[in-house]
């Protein structure tokens, strides 16, 4: 008989502090916030979707070069460079890149390819809504990656007179602000 009652108290004594906690919280601002009408700033140094920018001209910053792919300890990005010509331009240098890929489901958001970018082409912006029904949407191709041009400047390929462009990476004042 005492051990029943022992049972029953230790029961009620936790029933009770159960809804005490429970009414504490009623009373409490919730914390709760309503994903898709209000989303949550990011902090500064948030790294989220890849990006490839354009220069100001409307040319590719990515130049084949494959450091981002390189660096990548996840090995999710793979790049194909092809060969620029004065008829056909993507990008300033000798080389662009023909095929350009992440894999967004091995990617681990590191930023070791922002970083080795010597044209500041990849950039991870702030942007966090990655979710898809099926695997092959989370492949990125250059196509769903490339910023589309400025406004009133043609994209690429562009035909530039010949010999015009000798360098891969074109001075400041053609640069774009990110």
């Amino acid at each position: 008989m005492v051990e029943i009652v022992k049972s029953f108290l230790s029961t009620f004594v936790a029933f009770v502090a159960g809804f005490a906690t429970t009414l504490r919280q009623i009373f409490r601002k919730p914390v709760t916030v309503q994903y898709p009408e209000i989303k949550k700033p990011t902090k500064q140094r948030f790294r989220g979707r890849h990006e490839l920018r354009r220069y100001k001209d409307g040319l590719e910053r990515c130049i084949g070069c494959a450091l981002c792919a390189a660096a990548c300890p996840a090995d999710a990005i793979y790049v194909e460079a092809g060969e620029n010509t004065d008829e056909v331009r993507y990008s300033p240098g000798e080389r662009y890149a023909k095929t350009y890929e992440i894999n967004m489901l091995r990617c681990i958001f590191v930023g070791y390819c922002e970083d080795a970018c010597p044209t500041d082409a990849v950039v991870l912006t702030d942007l966090y809504e990655l979710s898809s029904y099926d695997r092959r949407s989370q492949i990125y191709t250059k196509d769903k990656l490339l910023v589309p041009p400025p406004a009133g400047v043609p994209g690429t390929p562009q035909q530039v007179p010949p010999h015009s462009r000798d360098r891969a990476i074109l001075p400041e004042g053609l640069v774009s602000e990110p």
